[in-house]
């Protein structure tokens, strides 16, 4: 039986990152119709976005999918990634990524169902790193805003919540999000890159 092809990204080949020590490196991925990949020019800017605040954090990369996100903040001086994948093929192949990267002793892979959560924190599935600040990845599939609204932004408030001082909030949605469902709305930078939208958030949620 044939192998599947990598998923592509806007150079038409498997993701690969685009900056810090591991630029230019490429990441296994086993395909799941569910995921699709933040393009190349959406991490990019999202990148430029958060700067230097990727330097000594630990990068919670959530719905990773291949890790771009996450092999990403590592590329660019995150200490750590925390990488959570319900598909568990694709969970495999983000440890193989972080072996093949060399970065597997900064790594961390957890398999299930993140929204699960938003009642669970602090202590998922054990306690999250906290010695130092977060950079959260939000990149969901899509149809979640839609089909799930409630359960995703629980998730964005109570990791918000739940971060040390100083840490970092990025999600990705398309132009139907309607952007007024994120917690403390008036805080979020929001970045339109059709049919992408950046929201990032600098600072951690004040209490619920």
């Amino acid at each position: 039986m044939p192998k599947p092809r990598p998923a592509v990204d806007d150079a038409g080949s498997a993701p690969r990152i685009i900056g810090g020590d591991l630029r230019g490196r490429r990441l296994e991925f086993t395909p799941d119709p569910r995921t699709r990949p933040m393009k190349d020019r959406v991490r990019e800017t999202l990148f430029d976005l958060l700067g230097t605040r990727v330097k000594g954090a630990i990068a919670i990369d959530l719905f990773a999918g291949s890790g771009a996100l996450g092999f990403e903040a590592l590329s660019r001086g995150a200490n750590r990634a925390v990488f959570v994948e319900r598909h568990f093929p694709t969970a495999d192949a983000l440890e193989r990524s972080a072996r093949a990267l060399g970065v597997a002793d900064r790594s961390d892979v957890r398999s299930g169902d993140v929204l699960l959560w938003a009642k669970k924190l602090p202590t998922v599935p054990a306690p999250l790193p906290a010695d130092a600040p977060w950079v959260v990845f939000f990149s969901p599939p899509w149809e979640f805003f839609r089909t799930r609204p409630a359960d995703v932004m629980a998730l964005v408030a109570a990791l918000g919540r739940a971060a040390p001082p100083g840490s970092t909030f990025a999600v990705e949605a398309d132009t139907a999000f309607d952007a007024g469902l994120l917690p403390d709305v008036a805080a979020w930078d929001v970045r339109p890159i059709p049919p992408a939208v950046l929201y990032v958030k600098y600072d951690r949620f004040p209490p619920a």
